[in-house]
């Protein structure tokens, strides 16, 4: 089990994600409203700028791994930096009067984005056992989903009630001085001062000379391409393209109604399904989870194609949660297992950058099979499910490859008396 000291180190990273993401949760969908109908900007400015966020996203995902990875700089400090940088981008979201301010903010924030996951996976990993890391990390996204929820929520009520939207980023942006006070004043530095430096370069490339890390970032990527059809495709799907109660697609209330539905199935099911998926290998894990996002997928199609859309909009919504909340803490956990420990902040950034590549893959992807007919909009759905033949071929490549070391240091020792 975890140490006392180890497990405080953990509650107090996850009460910090959680604090920060009630910030968060003020802003996420309010943000374009406010730039586009408040502030005067274009929509196309608008998407531009919040876009150009995924680009320091990828900055602050590969010099966070070095950062972790450097014992005279460490985890700590990488994560009170990504505090530092998406605090400055939220109060300067709060000023915006103009594309510029916007787009400086919206950069600012993507960084201290990208800067972020690695440094927290990375602690995690240094504070916890293999046995219990699955849900550990499964608590970290837990926090995750709590804090968003209560942020969407509270954002949400704030807007109706006031019509001020300025406030919530300020709000934002003092959840991350919160982060960064919780932090600093509590968290310690995990990393172990034994390890020596080593070259940031020479790093990166005997990461990305790692076969088994390249055959995992393969099947990262296409599950992370799925798990953005879930925030951009589908919504657009179940809006406009589904038979609804009042012609084509589900009214507004219902589509919140649902993802709300989605959001609660993650809470409530996160830690029962990790401890579930702890009997299993973290390569038969993913496999598990990528059956559960066909079963989705398939339920997705049969929503265009049923007299009873709603309930199986609900059923789909439902197993997607489960889908999602199966694939994270075994990746994350997997990729820990494969890093050297002078090297567990690079291998994580890795991982973080094939959601980058997912989300910047998934949402043209979508976009075009809804820009098309009705019929490729309903069968886009039935070719995302086809897909995962594929995946699953590539996580039975990568299990192999994971046995094939363990075999060889227990197979026996042949007895050469007789030769």
């Amino acid at each position: 089990m975890l140490k006392t000291s180890a497990r405080q180190q953990v509650r107090i990273l996850i009460l910090g994600r959680f604090l920060s993401q009630i910030g968060t949760g003020f802003t996420l969908f309010y943000a374009p409203i406010f730039f586009v109908n408040q502030v005067g900007i274009s929509a196309t400015l608008v998407g531009t700028a919040l876009g150009a966020a995924s680009i320091t996203g990828i900055v602050g995902r590969i010099l966070s791994g070095s950062l972790c990875d450097s014992p005279s700089f460490g985890r700590k400090r990488t994560l009170l930096l990504s505090a530092v940088s998406s605090g400055l981008g939220s109060f300067l979201l709060a000023n915006t009067q103009d594309f510029s301010t916007l787009l400086i903010g919206s950069l600012l924030n993507g960084f201290g984005l990208g800067l972020y996951w690695p440094a927290a996976e990375t602690i995690v990993a240094d504070l916890t056992q293999p046995e219990e890391r699955r849900e550990t990390y499964a608590l970290n996204r837990l926090a995750d989903s709590l804090g968003l929820e209560f942020g969407i929520v509270l954002g949400g009520a704030w807007v109706e009630w006031t019509d001020d939207y300025r406030l919530l980023f300020i709000i934002d942006g003092i959840s991350y001085g919160v982060f960064f006070l919780v932090l600093g004043l509590a968290l310690k530095e995990s990393i172990s001062p034994a390890l020596e430096r080593e070259n940031p370069l020479k790093n990166w490339l005997r990461a990305l000379g790692d076969r088994t890390l390249l055959i995992y970032a393969a099947a990262n990527i296409l599950f992370t391409t799925y798990i953005s059809q879930n925030h951009t495709a589908l919504p657009v799907y179940l809006s406009n393209f589904v038979p609804g109660v009042e012609g084509n697609g589900f009214p507004a209330r219902i589509v919140s109604g649902l993802f709300a539905w989605h959001i609660a199935v993650s809470v409530l099911l996160q830690l029962p399904v990790a401890r579930w998926l702890n009997r299993f290998n973290h390569a038969r894990a993913l496999m598990i989870s990528a059956c559960i996002w066909a079963l989705s997928f398939i339920s997705v199609w049969v929503i265009g194609n049923s007299s009873s859309p709603l309930i199986w909009a609900i059923l789909a919504l439902g197993v997607m949660a489960i889908a999602t909340i199966s694939y994270t803490p075994s990746a994350s956990a997997l990729v820990v297992e494969l890093a050297p420990e002078q090297m567990r902040g690079v291998y994580l950034s890795i991982n973080s950058l094939c959601w980058a590549i997912g989300y910047a893959i998934g949402p043209p992807l979508g976009g075009m099979a809804l820009d098309g007919s009705q019929h490729l909009a309903n069968n886009f759905w039935l070719v995302l499910a086809a897909t995962l033949l594929i995946l699953i071929w590539i996580l039975r490549r990568l299990e192999q490859r994971l046995i094939a070391p363990a075999q060889s240091h227990t197979s026996p020792i042949p007895d050469d008396s007789h030769s």
